[in-house]
């Protein structure tokens, strides 16, 4: 067994997401086993420790481990997570599972396409009403590259003090180029409008500005998302700058059964009447309809039933509606 001492290192690196020091510990460890006669745990964690290295020059990380905390000033403006989701979760059209499934297989193939000149596609705009997977989309990429997402707060990376914001996001920049993962700017019409707007702030026009440049020099292997909701009112000037721009609808009707199938699948649920569920759902977001099925569910748990009555989802898709209107 690893010391209490080796433990407390070891704890102490994940903390401060030293990589370095959590494979030296590691192989510490590996050799204090084989020492006492575990061959097989010191195998296992060679093997294991061997991995992680190989993981390391792939991604061109620096010797990072996968364990990313943002730092310093990042502590504020970025937000790690571990996503576990993937594409085969979400309810998409058959052209954005195209192009997110494009994206994965050129960002998994970016070494081949380097060697002939070429670059992967890293840098998306996902553009669409709130609640129809944008985010979710982000997270799903992260899960199925085994990435860390960060999630950019733009209510600390703004800031009232001239500089400090394109400072703020140059550090966002540099954190993309340290540790590999996929970035997401959400809301980013709040910093990507057009520069020629009557209600710009100069301050905002520099930011743009800013992104615009270190988007356009970014040669990281990390992934670089943007989610607007507003897709009418961003600059011209950014939309060259992606890779590629993928647009998010409403749930059309075959959508609106699929979403309602794999919301409600723990429960039991007795034959629905589709056309009905269909209209009902009709102009709902794909986070309306599972609200209102999430809705529905709590209802007959909270009622003691056994099955979900129709009546039960259709009343909560109703309420959506008229919330809709309002």
């Amino acid at each position: 067994m690893a010391t209490a001492a080796q433990l407390k290192s070891l704890l102490r690196s994940y903390s401060e997401a030293d990589g370095e020091r959590f494979l030296a510990v590691g192989t510490q460890i590996a050799a204090h086993a084989a020492r006492s006669g575990k061959t097989k745990l010191a195998s296992e964690l060679k093997e294991l420790l061997d991995e992680i290295k190989r993981k390391q020059y792939a991604a061109r990380i620096g010797g990072s481990v996968p364990i990313a905390r943002p730092q310093g000033e990042l502590l504020t403006v970025l937000s790690v997570a571990y996503p576990k989701t993937r594409l085969s979760e979400m309810v998409l059209g058959d052209l954005q599972v195209a192009s997110l499934r494009r994206v994965l297989h050129e960002y998994r193939q970016q070494a081949k396409l380097r060697d002939h000149g070429l670059s992967a596609r890293r840098k998306l705009l996902l553009a669409g009403r709130p609640g129809c997977g944008k985010s979710m989309t982000s997270q799903a990429l992260a899960g199925e590259l085994k990435l860390p997402h960060f999630a950019v707060q733009l209510h600390a990376l703004i800031t009232k003090f001239m500089g400090e914001t394109a400072a703020k996001l140059h550090a966002v920049f540099e954190a993309m180029k340290a540790t590999r993962g996929v970035y997401l700017f959400d809301e980013f019409d709040a910093i990507g409008g057009e520069r020629t707007s009557k209600n710009d702030v100069g301050e905002i026009r520099r930011v743009l500005n800013s992104f615009l440049q270190f988007l356009e020099q970014d040669d990281s292997d990390s992934l670089i998302i943007a989610a607007t909701n507003n897709v009418g009112i961003l600059d011209d000037a950014l939309f060259r700058r992606f890779d590629d721009v993928i647009t998010y609808e409403r749930p059309d009707s075959s959508a609106i059964r699929k979403l309602v199938s794999n919301r409600l699948a723990p429960f039991s649920v007795p034959e629905l009447n589709w056309p009905q569920i269909e209209s009902y759902g009709d102009g709902l977001s794909h986070a309306e309809i599972c609200q209102a099925c999430d809705d529905a569910a709590k209802d007959a748990v909270l009622a003691d039933r056994s099955t979900i009555d129709e009546q039960m989802l259709y009343r909560a898709l109703q309420v959506k509606q008229q919330r809709l209107k309002q």
